[in-house]
């Protein structure tokens, strides 16, 4: 679902997807070419929204439960929220081995976006979100 007010400079996209790599990939995909109609920069959304996607995919995944991508653009704030349904796995930035191959989104994530956070919504949801300055647009 689209939805943009011209009057006060807010936009929104929406999609319900899939738990599986996927999915995660389809939020990347859907993404990018969301932000490219807006006219907004790609990077590092797009990096942001794969790390936040692959570890709903990853970590929140229960069988018949699919996650929510959001993209809100408010005045110049990009935020990116995934809501999955697994209210009971609190993601956390890992300190990781640097021979470690996975592990790092969070990481990624909280080095990317100026805010990055977690709100928790009627049980078992919750919703990991990051904010980017997009300038104004």
């Amino acid at each position: 679902m689209i939805q943009e007010s011209a009057a006060t400079r807010i936009r929104n996209f929406s999609v319900q997807l899939s738990p599986t790599p996927r999915g995660a990939r389809l939020a990347r995909l859907l993404a990018t070419e969301q932000l490219r109609t807006w006219g907004l920069p790609l990077d590092p959304a797009r990096q942001i929204v794969a790390e936040l996607a692959t570890n709903a995919a990853t970590h929140s995944r229960i069988p018949g439960r699919d996650f929510r991508l959001t993209l809100y653009v408010v005045g110049d704030t990009l935020r990116i929220e995934v809501t999955d349904t697994c209210g009971d796995r609190e993601p956390r930035p890992q300190v990781l081995d640097l021979d470690a191959e996975s592990g790092r989104g969070l990481v990624l994530v909280e080095a990317l976006a100026e805010k990055w956070g977690v709100s928790h919504g009627p049980r078992p949801r919750k919703t990991v979100w990051a904010e980017l300055s997009v300038g104004d647009v």
